[in-house]
């Protein structure tokens, strides 16, 4: 059997400035200097566009939201004979829903692969537990560096224990020297030195040792406090330097800002081992006990520094047996009290000191790049006794499909400072036709879905949100409880009360909003303006505002289940579609009403969440039933969609439109196949959704893609000979929408599962006329 010689690390790496890429960079010289016939190469992801200046040692880049990347990079390790694969998880660092991306790339790797978990969460959501099912299916062994996580892979996500190793947090090996070696270098010479350091965030607390200071300095005027570390990038990007200006005001206020010295940079290693090194003692008051391992308290007691922690789970773990001292969290004066009695007592103190520095011997790198090792080895034996089939490059019907990249290009054109513009000639915004509720509210579903699909997109997708939030705010009219529709560039109303497919459609971006945005101010302002305007919808007549309203209250209700209105509401409305389908339908025409019209997926679509969620057999069947028939009816006969032509639509009996085809029904039929898919778990549903969404991309009648990837714009629809060149919101938005779910769908259900809903709503006494 061979040595492991080619070593693959997939994690992010410096000099992108976050804690796993320190981790990923250390781990990977620390295996290169301990086995040095070893060749070791990373592969990190890019959260930007530009990417990062590595270091020789990264030897493939992955786009962090592009999932062609993750089996590019996945095919590069095949082919380079890769002896095994070290992955770095973290849920935040990859493309995808809950980081499903990595998913993707696990699947196609030939070679053993151990995957380091840095978070092990307690209470994961059914998404994160999705990703860590598929994860344990698929990694050969975990690495874990706290006993509490290999309890919880234990218990929470039934991963066999022989299948974890426990393999500490690596350190830098450094002398047990005194503290006043480097405080010259630091200006702090004759001074005790508080430290705390790390990439500046509101859940580091830091704001809870500054207001320990001043009883501090009561009795040691001496105390410096040193707050070490660059904001971290990501809160940097969405609100600046906010939280360390009022961490400066706050010291201010305190009358301590001439013992508190701030330095706003991610320092090199050696410049890190010197402020610690010059440190008497470490503070560390994160206000999170779902900690389950720290970069910087593993530093810092590996350098022998006697710590003052709140009590989040590693700090349990490490601090046992006297080795610091545990604070409550969020809690100041206990702070202050912890630091005055290690100043007071220093035998004390400096046992700490040598209990800490003894056991951080065994957590040097050169220590746990052996114990790696010795993973991968158990790995490759086990890989041995299970082998996987020898790697081929997989052929389109082994694989599913590329999707296309995201360009949001088109729609931050379409948008300005008022919302989402209506129409456009050719690619150019048309300021004649204003704006409209219903391209408003379908841009702010997108908003939430982009929030929802990766970091990267997030601070973007809150930025149109807010612009798409406020139209809608401004279109809802208090006294009819009624939406507006059409809105003049001239900032006029052309009508009082819109359309009850637009109020619908508002209450399903709306809804949206509530149930799934990570936002709590534009979550607020949904979730009012939500429960103003869904009682008029128990007044709609019109199946297409029910279906939108149904789904709507859906998504309300994946956060707020209790409200019973909505639970009411969606009872009644359903049954009336369903009651409308057994009226209407007969053997050869399986639908709702007497005319196929357009966005016609809306309406099973929403039948089917109703029923699922419901527990309403009949409702889940008659959904079903309803989009096979309809599927039917769209494919002809053939092998790509063809929507229903909105040049006279299809009357039962009548002869149905072939032309002209919109966009608006292509995407409805992607969501309402989508659902479908997650409902019933199968993979056809899947390939039909696939298949509707090729129409986009040319598989249609005229063989034309009316996706433009060069503008990030679709096509306003197909006629019997060309395409219509103008890029309007319907149609951009309905390919946009469109992508996002076929992406959330790759590799996750991010529905909860059915068991872990409340029960459903009784069914409501109808009120006296």
């Amino acid at each position: 059997m061979r040595e492991i010689n080619r070593i693959a690390a997939v994690g992010n790496y410096l000099p992108r400035q976050c804690g796993i890429a320190t981790f990923t960079t250390d781990l990977c010289e620390a295996l290169a200097n301990r086995f040095s016939d070893a060749s070791v190469i990373a592969l990190p992801m890019n959260d930007t566009d530009d990417g990062y200046a590595y270091p020789e040692r990264v030897r493939f880049e992955l786009v962090e939201q592009e999932m062609a990347s993750y089996r590019r990079a996945a095919d590069f390790l095949n082919i380079n004979d890769i002896d095994v694969v070290t992955l770095q998880h973290e849920f935040g660092i990859f493309g995808g829903v809950a980081g499903s991306h990595i998913i993707g790339l696990l699947s196609d790797l030939r070679m053993p692969v151990v995957a380091t978990l840095h978070t092990v969460l307690r209470e994961p959501d059914a998404n994160q537990r999705k990703v860590m099912s598929e994860l344990a299916q698929l990694v050969d062994r975990f690495v874990v560096m706290s006993e509490r996580a290999r309890v919880f892979l234990d218990e929470i996500y039934h991963v066999p224990l022989e299948k974890v190793d426990l393999i500490p947090h690596g350190i830098p090996d450094v002398s047990f020297i005194d503290p006043n070696f480097y405080k010259d270098k630091f200006g702090v010479e004759g001074k005790t030195v508080l430290l705390t350091f790390g990439l500046l965030s509101p859940n580091k607390g830091i704001e809870f040792a500054i207001e320990a200071l001043p009883p501090i300095l009561k009795k040691h005027p001496d105390v410096v406090y040193i707050v070490l570390g660059a904001t971290h990038p990501k809160l940097k990007r969405e609100q600046g330097e906010t939280y360390r200006l009022s961490l400066q005001h706050l010291a201010q206020e305190k009358g301590v800002e001439a013992n508190v010295i701030f330095h706003n940079r991610f320092v090199t290693l050696q410049e890190l081992i010197e402020f610690i090194g010059a440190a008497d003692i470490y503070i560390t008051p994160y206000l999170n006990e779902a900690q389950i391992t720290s970069g910087t308290l593993a530093y810092s007691v590996g350098a022998g520094k006697p710590v003052v922690s709140t009590p989040y789970w590693y700090a349990e773990e490490l601090l046992d047996d006297d080795r610091g001292t545990l604070v409550p969290f969020r809690d100041a004066p206990a702070i202050a009290k912890a630091v005055l009695d290690m100043l007071k007592h220093e035998t004390k103190r400096h046992a700490m000191r040598r209990k800490a520095y003894q056991l951080g011997r065994d957590m040097v790198w050169s220590k746990v790049a052996e114990g790696y090792m010795a993973s991968f080895s158990r790995a490759r034996d086990e890989r041995f006794k299970k082998p996987r089939g020898a790697f081929v490059a997989k052929t389109l019907d082994k694989r599913r499909v590329e999707l296309p990249p995201l360009n949001l290009q088109h729609l931050q054109r379409m948008t300005d400072d008022t919302g989402m513009i209506q129409h456009a000639t050719f690619s150019v915004p048309n300021y004649t036709e204003g704006y409209t509720t219903d391209d408003n509210a379908r841009a702010l579903i997108l908003a939430v879905l982009l929030e929802e699909t990766s970091e990267r997109t997030a601070t973007e997708a809150r930025r149109l949100a807010a612009r798409y939030l406020a139209f809608l705010n401004y279109a809802f009219n208090p006294k009819t409880r009624r939406f507006r529709n059409a809105f003049c560039y001239d900032r006029h109303w052309l009508e009082e009360v819109g359309s009850q497919d637009s109020h619908g459609r508002a209450l399903w971006a709306l809804g949206t909003m509530a149930g799934r945005s990570k936002d709590e101010g534009l979550r607020g302002l949904a979730m009012r303006l939500f429960g103003e305007a869904v009682v008029t919808a128990e007044q709609f007549q019109h199946p297409r505002a029910w279906a939108f309203t149904l789904i709507g209250i859906h998504e309300f209700l994946r956060r707020f289940y209790g409200d019973r209105q909505a639970q009411d509401l969606r009872l009644d409305l359903a049954e009336r579609l369903l009651a409308m389908y057994k009226k209407n339908s007969s053997r050869d025409w399986l639908w709702f009403t007497n005319t196929l019209t357009y966005c016609n997926g809306a309406l099973p679509h929403a039948l089917m969440l109703c029923g699922q969620w419901l527990g309403h057999d009949d409702m889940s069947g008659v959904a079903l039933e309803s989009l096979e028939w309809l599927l039917g009816v769209q494919l002809m006969g053939g092998e790509h969609l063809v929507p229903i032509g909105s040049n006279g639509f299809y009357p039962k009996g009548g002869e149905r439109a072939r032309f002209d085809q919109q966009p608006i029904e292509a995407h409805s039929m992607v969501a309402a196949c989508l659902q479908a898919f997650r409902m019933t778990g199968e993979e056809r549903w899947y390939r039909e959704a696939r298949r509707c969404f090729d129409w986009f991309l040319g598989l249609n009648d005229l063989r034309v893609p009316l996706y433009n990837a060069r503008t990030g714009g679709c096509y306003d629809g197909l006629s019997p000979d060309r395409v219509n060149q103008n890029q309007g919101a319907e149609s951009t938005l309905a390919f946009l929408l469109s992508l996002m779910e076929m992406t959330l769908a790759e590799h996750v259900i991010t529905e909860p599962e059915p068991s872990e809903a409340a029960e459903p709503a009784p069914k409501r006494k109808k009120k006296a006329k």
